[in-house]
């Protein structure tokens, strides 16, 4: 029973709590007068978190600090003025996935996203650059402030100059990657759900500096694990062979997890198989049990040691219900459990009470246990009743934190589906899956912006055929440019994102058909980082001069098209990029319906009045039109009259 507090509500840890919600890389710890730590407020870095500008302030404290961090902080926080554009020739199913390919820098593309994906992301997983010496970093410009920076956001850049190497030379080494990887691991933050996972690979090199930098962002609280992963052996090692990566595994709200009794499992290795064999035998010997269960032991006896399998026979008895096992241990984990007496059904005699007390909390328990078959008796007291358990009704196995995954495997496997040795060290999209399937469920999304080959997309669409679910993924990636002198170059990939994109089309390719292939999201709606689909004077009125201002009556740059307008519409409104399209012809113009009636919008340059009041009984949730686009003033002075009378819930604006 928990003891009442006998004092007021303390307010000062309540606003530290509220705060840590939100910028939880500001509260870090210190002494109290009694000599014990608590959690106290970094009001330097909470000032550089409100500010748009670099704040000077002491460092004196326990925190990650680097030479450029500040200027990180500001890189997550500054807005930029660009936009998606879509691709409809680089897509697949544009109009009805579900799923995003996202071509441009990941910085960017974490901010376009934060409104319209804001908590809503299940699981992100990245595979940054490893920082080996040999790795290129992007080359963020940390130097001036947000002002600045959002007015250069706006020109168009050279994204093939966004990739600098980042040799140990460099006398900014870890300073680099650490002002690269922390804004888009803050940003990332923000996109997770509640109840959501960030998964991050990395090998020796920067192992500790990740940690530490995921404990500031997250909170060190919020760490659930680091994997371990055995991909190779290195024979021609100078003193170890280290061949092993990580997974640091984080959750954006550990305490969530724990209030919602949270427990992650996945399926024993080699279930399905065992379903089989089972069904087989039943087929085979009706209700001869004892010849279902010798064939049934000598398969399982005749796996290596080494095949996870295996550990399935250990359910070696069978019944009507499936394989069983009776053994199971009845000890309270730890010791120092419950010892009541529990009295043997057939001699009423005490039985004999395991070392470390009872599994269950009280003999209530116990006993309903026993009622539901779930434990079973020696022939008397003097044997410890045991906990009896059906392979078929398990709720499945926690994960292990070590794995084997040879990486030979994955290289040879995506050669084989891609025609050549395309891309280096592929990570394996098995690997990748069976993460997704640990981690989400349902229609979750997924997203990786460091997506390189696509694996984690190749794992999405595959685990939602063999799981009948519908989960989305949103892969992001810079189109760094393949060498000439590569065999990727010499097969026409003049990209990443290029190669990515046809590594998913081939994995679609290679669904089952008739057997729910078909009926799998394998599309992606391809959408690319450029600048703002407005002219310069939107965002900077006061530069345009007196007399070139007939020229700005049309603040739209003339190369965009209604398609790029809409997507910006999009964003600037926060309504999910993957909702289905449709575009219908009314009185002469092309009007947008975005997942029917979510949103509705017509960029064209004649709009009346006719086609105000069909787009309003239409009653949408929200309409935009071109700002320049209707055919007199009386039309744009009663647009909001006419929405009014006829959709007064509609929500309207212009662009």
């Amino acid at each position: 029973m928990d003891k009442l507090k006998m004092h007021s509500p303390d307010f000062t840890e309540h606003n530290i709590a509220r705060l840590a919600e939100l910028f939880p890389n500001c509260v870090t710890e210190a002494a109290g007068d009694n000599g014990y730590l608590k959690k106290v407020i970094d009001f330097d870095q909470l000032r550089q978190e409100l500010s748009g500008s670099i704040v000077e302030g002491p460092r004196e404290r326990y925190h990650l600090n680097w030479p450029g961090k500040t200027e990180a902080i500001l890189a997550a926080n500054a807005p930029i003025a660009k936009t998606f554009r879509p691709c409809r020739d680089e897509s697949v199913d544009f109009d009805t996935t579900r799923n995003l390919f996202v071509e441009g820098d990941n910085l960017d593309a974490l901010k376009l996203l934060q409104e319209t994906y804001l908590n809503q992301i299940k699981l992100i997983y990245i595979d940054p650059p490893y920082n080996t010496g040999s790795d290129f970093v992007y080359d963020d410009d940390f130097t001036e402030d947000s002002e600045t920076y959002f007015q250069r956001s706006s020109q168009k850049d050279d994204l093939g100059n966004r990739l600098v190497l980042n040799n140990e030379t460099n006398g900014r080494f870890h300073s680099d990657w650490l002002s690269m990887i922390y804004p888009r691991l803050k940003l990332a933050r923000n996109l997770l759900t509640e109840d959501g996972y960030i998964v991050v690979s990395i090998d020796d090199g920067e192992i500790e500096t990740l940690k530490t930098l995921l404990d500031e962002v997250f909170g060190k609280e919020n760490e659930l694990a680091v994997l371990v992963w055995d991909r190779n052996r290195k024979n021609d090692a100078k003193f170890f062979s280290v061949g092993h990566e990580y997974m640091c595994i984080y959750a954006k709200n550990k305490q969530w997890h724990l209030q919602h009794k949270t427990y992650l499992r996945e399926p024993k290795p080699g279930l399905d198989e065992a379903h089989a064999l089972f069904r087989r035998l039943c087929e085979k010997y009706g209700e001869d049990w004892e010849g279902m269960q010798s064939e049934w032991r000598q398969f399982f006896n005749a796996m290596s040691n080494a095949d996870e399998r295996k550990k399935l026979g250990r359910f070696s008895k069978l019944g009507p219900k499936g394989p069983y096992r009776d053994d199971g241990n009845i000890n309270w984990p730890g010791g120092g459990g419950p010892k009541y007496e529990v009295l043997h059904p057939d001699t009423g005699k005490p039985c004999k009470v395991p070392t470390s007390g009872w599994r269950y909390p009280n003999e209530k328990r116990f006993w309903e246990e026993v009622k539901s078959g779930k434990i079973v008796f020696g022939p008397d007291e003097t044997t410890v009743p045991r906990i009896l358990s059906y392979l078929f009704e398990s709720d499945g196995q926690v994960m292990q934190s070590v794995f084997y995954s040879y990486a030979q495997t994955a290289a040879v496997e995506f050669q084989d589906l891609m025609g050549a040795k395309v891309f280096d060290n592929p990570k394996n999209w098995k690997d990748l899956r069976r993460l997704v399937n640990y981690l989400t469920s349902g229609d979750d999304i997924v997203m990786d912006f460091f997506a390189g080959s696509c694996s984690t997309a190749h794992a999405v669409i595959d685990l939602n055929h063999s799981e009948n679910t519908t989960r989305r993924f949103i892969m992001v990636q810079l189109p760094e440019s393949c060498d000439e002198k590569t065999l990727a170059y010499k097969k026409g990939y003049r990209t990443i994102a290029d190669l990515g994109r046809v590594r998913i089309k081939k994995c679609a390719e290679r669904l089952p058909k008739g057997l729910g292939g078909s009926d799998v999201d394998a599309g992606f709606r391809c959408l690319k980082v450029d600048t703002s689909n407005m002219k310069d004077v939107y965002y900077a009125p006061d530069d345009v001069k007196q007399g070139d201002l007939l020229d700005q009556i049309e603040n739209i740059k003339e190369d965009r098209i209604p398609e790029d307008l809409l997507f910006q519409v999009l964003l600037d409104w926060g309504v999910d990029l993957s909702l289905p399209i449709a575009k219908e012809t009314i009185e002469g113009n092309t009007v947008f319906f975005v997942d029917q009636n979510a949103l509705v919008a017509c960029f064209d340059k004649a709009i009346n009045e006719e086609l105000v009041k069909t787009i309003a009984t239409r009653k949408p949730l929200r309409a935009v039109f071109r700002d320049s686009g209707y055919g007199n003033d009386s039309v744009k002075i009663n647009i909001e009259q006419i929405f009014k009378l006829i959709s007064p819930s509609t929500e309207v604006k212009s662009i």
